[in-house]
Formats: C-alpha cells, structure tokens, sequence
C-alpha cells in the first residue's frame, strides 16, 4: 500500500473516531470534576454530567477509578457507562442521598425513600459496562425492630418507578443497604448480563421487578441473602409480559419469588434454563444457607395470577421445591385504599424440573382457601428427592388453613405428605412426575382434599412397606390415575374419603407389588372404578 493511501486511512479512522465521539456525546465525568480516588466525594460532578448529558443525550462515562458518590437523579436519553476497572462506591453517609417520594403510590413509599441512581418517569435510560457499583450497605446498622423505621435510612442502588425504554446491562452490583434494585411500574425493561452479590445487610434482595410490563431479563447470575428473582406487585400495577431466561440465581431465602406484595398480581410471565443453587456466601442473616424455597408462587393481597410458564429448572439444595398459595392476608397498598378481594390464581405450568439435595421434610405444597380455589395447573416431567423422615404422626396431621398469613413455603410445617400436598384446586395434572425420599418416609406422597379434576399420569413414587397409601383423596372428585407403577411392595396403594369424594378412576396402572389397592371411608363404592390395571 503506497503512503499516501496509509496517510489517507489514518486520517479517515481519526475523523471516524471524532464523529463517533460527536454523534455519541461521551461526557467523562472527570471532566465535571470527579476525582475518583475512593475518599472525594464525587456526586456533585456526576450530576453536572448528567444533567449536561440530559441536554442532547449521551453517554456519561465513568473511566477506571473509584468514585465515592450519594445519590444521583437520571434524566432521559442518559447512558451511565463503567468501565472494566471502575467502581462507584455508595456513599456511608445517608445525608448525602435525598429523599424521593414517588408520585405513584405503593406499599414501598412509607420508608423506601433514599437510593444511589433514581429515576421517575424518564424514557431511554441505561447503566452499563463492565465496572462495578457497590453499595457499602453493611455499613448501615439496623437499630430497632420497630416498623416503618428498621426499613429507613438504608438506600437502594436502583431506583426506577415509571419509566420507559430502561436499560441495565452487564454491571457487577454487590452490597446494598437495602434492595439491591427496584423497578417499579416500568415499561420495556431489558435486564442482561448483570452479576449481583448482596449480602451485607438485611432485606437483600437481588432484584425486584414490581408492576413493571414488557420485561426481558437473560443470561444474569445472582447471589442474595433475601429473595433473589422477585416478582411483586406493590400497587395497582400488574406485573405482565415478562421472560427470564439464561440465570443461575442462589438464595438464603426465595430463589424465586412471586408475591411478597401483589395488589394487582402477575399474567403473563415465562421463565426457562435456570440453576437454583446454594449460595457461596457462607453465613445467612435472613433465611437459611440453602435457601427456603425453590419456586414459590404467591398471591395474598388480591390481584391475578394468570399464564405463568416455568421450565427447565434445576433445583439444588433449598428447604422447599416448589410451593403455590392462594390466600387471603388482604394487605392494603395505601392506607387509603379500597380493602383487596380474594385474588385470582390460574393457568399455570411448570414443566423439567429437577430437584435435589431438598434441606428439609415440609414437601412442596399447592393450595387455595375454602371456596377459593387455585385453577388448571399442570406439572409436567419433574423428579424430585426429598430426604424423608416423615412418621406415622405427621402422616395424621391436619393442616391448618393459615389463609392470613405470609406467604412463605414452610408456614404450614412438616406436611402430611412428603411430595405434594395440594388443597382447594380446581384441575391439577401431574405427567411424569417423580417423588422420592433418602430415608425412610411412611408419609404418603400425594394428598389431595377438596380438589376437582386430577389427572395423574405415568408417574411414580417411593413408598416404605408401613406406608398406609401412597395417594389420599379427601373429598375430591374426577380423579383418574393411570401409568402409575408401583416398585415397592406396599399393602396399600390409594385411600379415598369423605362424603363428596366421587368419580375416583384407576386405570392402565401396574399394581402388581400392592396388597390392597383401594381403602375407602365415607364414600360410596360406586363412585370408584378400577380398569385394566395389572394386579398381584
């Protein structure tokens, strides 16, 4: 290539580079001001580089350095880029976060109030890069345990209500005071790649997505000591359309998490390829060290639960695999609102699943309140191993309705069944379902009271020989159980009772190991019907 060619590209590349620069409006936050040593506070700087970048839209940058900041307000067609080797560390002081109040109302607003990055009904917003925001949130101590004033003074990283087009993508979020980030009411939201570890302080959640619509959040791993996916509903805002994909999420609490609050509830949400796994931090405040819960569904304060698709789950560790509620605690968003309804909970799926190294014997649980029932939910191709030790004394147990309480999987304690205990449904399958345990269990593996419409197929269960069923049906009708092969001898395979038990089918089942098949009480013979099973 002839020089004058090669002088012709350099210039050509330089003034590429210049109008890039141009068209990109880069605002290096250095040049407002910012020190960047870790000790100079560089909040001032940051926000003149914002609001000058707010002007025409941009880019402020923050380049390698540590830059100790309180809290920053972003404006609209504002990008805060980090790159590799930059830190923002928040702010110990809580003097230097102010108080922000959104208009929207929610349950949040009476002691959520200070946080780093907050940003109210602006559009095209980002946090990006390759650096990191840290929180120092241990350094806020929690002196009562008095409500509202435990939640107060601890800020938030993230703080967006109302906004649209938002991106955050690619950070590593660590240690923050309170909720690691809060998306309140946001519409568009793209979450991807972010890394967050949030275990300083209590009430870490990892994220919460709140009454946001049209969400996508993909290929992000998180580790918290509270819940870590957090779906809620905090107002009147619905959280809908919404898909997660591509996580590996660890917990000392909830890995995943719908309805602490849900005032106006969740449809419309499909989440698919996660690893739920014990955390690395190896102390818990909240919680315990494998986590409580794999999946948990609840919704308590009114609102929906409608179109959930969960698949392709790998579940390691947690004290509970999978729990679903419906119930009635009715807690207020605002003080003046109208008192919430029973909620709607239906069309849900959750499909391969495997769950292992399960912490404790409370079994997983799916249940409504009297004359509200959970709707159509299908569990399809799922394995689960508990670790057993259920006696004969749990077997008996009643389980109390608790329609009031908190949502949380193991409320009711140890259940009478070691795999599912399901209550107050109205159409529930199990297809390829397994249930085992480590040690002995004489629990049965289902239980099913007050429950229409079951349809069991080509699944399994363990069973100990003074196990008295593997399935009860109390009070439940249109039941068919079929492809259900026994592997065990046992001496009973299915007890049926209550007056309103009916339509109870067994078909196409082995049964060849069962003593007995059915033990019934209270209900009358007709009502069951045996077809084409293979018998001892």
């Amino acid at each position: 290539m002839k020089k004058q060619n090669i002088y012709i590209l350099l210039i050509l590349l330089i003034a590429g580079q210049v109008l890039f620069a141009q068209t990109n409006n880069i605002f290096n936050v250095k040049d407002f001001g910012a020190v960047g040593d870790g000790k100079t506070l560089d909040t001032e700087a940051v926000r003149k580089a914002v609001s000058k970048c707010a002007e025409n839209g941009g880019t402020v940058l923050f380049p390698s350095g540590d830059y100790l900041i309180g809290s920053v307000d972003l404006k609209s067609n504002v990008d805060i880029y980090i790159q590799r080797g930059a830190t923002l560390w928040g702010s110990t002081n809580i003097k230097d976060y102010e108080e922000r109040v959104p208009k929207l109302k929610s349950y949040n607003d009476y002691f959520l109030k200070h946080s780093m990055f907050y940003a109210e009904r602006v559009e095209n917003i980002s946090i990006r890069g390759e650096g990191a925001i840290d929180g120092q949130g241990a350094s806020y101590k929690i002196t009562t345990k008095k409500k509202p004033e435990r939640y107060m003074n601890r800020p938030f990283i993230i703080r967006f209500v109302e906004c649209k087009n938002v991106k955050v993508e690619g950070v590593t979020l660590r240690n923050s005071a309170m909720w690691m980030q809060q998306y309140l009411a946001c519409e568009s939201l793209f979450i991807h790649g972010i890394k967050v570890y949030n275990h300083s302080n209590k009430n870490n959640d990892m994220i919460d997505i709140d009454g946001c619509k049209n969400v996508v959040m993909s290929d992000c791993i998180g580790d918290s000591d509270d819940d870590a996916l957090t779906l809620k509903s905090t107002s009147d805002r619905i959280t809908e359309n919404v898909t997660i994909t591509n996580c590996v999420f660890s917990s000392h609490c909830n890995a995943i998490k719908f309805g602490t609050e849900s005032t106006g509830g969740f449809r419309n949400i499909t989440i698919s390829n996660i690893v739920i796994k014990p955390s690395e931090h190896p102390t818990h405040i909240y919680g315990v060290n494998n986590g409580i819960s794999g999946i948990t569904l609840g919704m308590v304060d009114g609102g929906i639960v409608e179109g959930i698709i969960i698949s392709d789950i790998r579940i390691d560790g947690p004290k509970v695999p999978i729990y679903m509620r419906l119930g009635n605690r009715g807690r207020k968003h605002t003080p003046n609102a109208e008192q919430p309804g029973i909620g709607i909970f239906r069309d849900v799926k959750i499909s391969n699943v495997i769950a292992s190294n399960i912490g404790s014997k409370v079994g997983s649980s799916i249940t409504g309140i009297p004359g509200h029932n959970i709707e159509n939910v299908t569990l399809r191709n799922i394995s689960i191993e508990y670790p057993g030790g259920g006696t004969a004394e749990d077997a008996a147990k009643e389980i109390e309705e608790l329609e009031k309480h908190y949502p949380e999987s193991t409320k009711f304690g140890d259940l009478n069944s070691y795999g599912f205990f399901v209550r107050h449904v109205n159409g529930i399958t199990f297809d390829n379902v397994s249930v085992k345990y480590k040690e002995k269990d004489v629990r049965p593996a289902f239980v099913f009271d007050d429950v229409k419409d079951i349809r069991i197929i080509n699944s399994s269960a363990k069973s100990d020989k003074k196990t008295k069923e593997v399935f009860r049906f109390e009070n439940s009708e249109n039941v068919s159980v079929s492809g259900f092969l026994s592997s065990e001898s046992i001496s009973n395979i299915v007890t049926v009772k209550g007056n309103k038990s009916k339509n109870i089918l067994l078909w196409n089942n082995d049964f060849r190991k069962v003593e007995n098949i059915i033990s019934s009480k209270n209900v009358n013979k007709k009502e069951i019907r045996l077809f084409n099973n293979l018998k001892k």
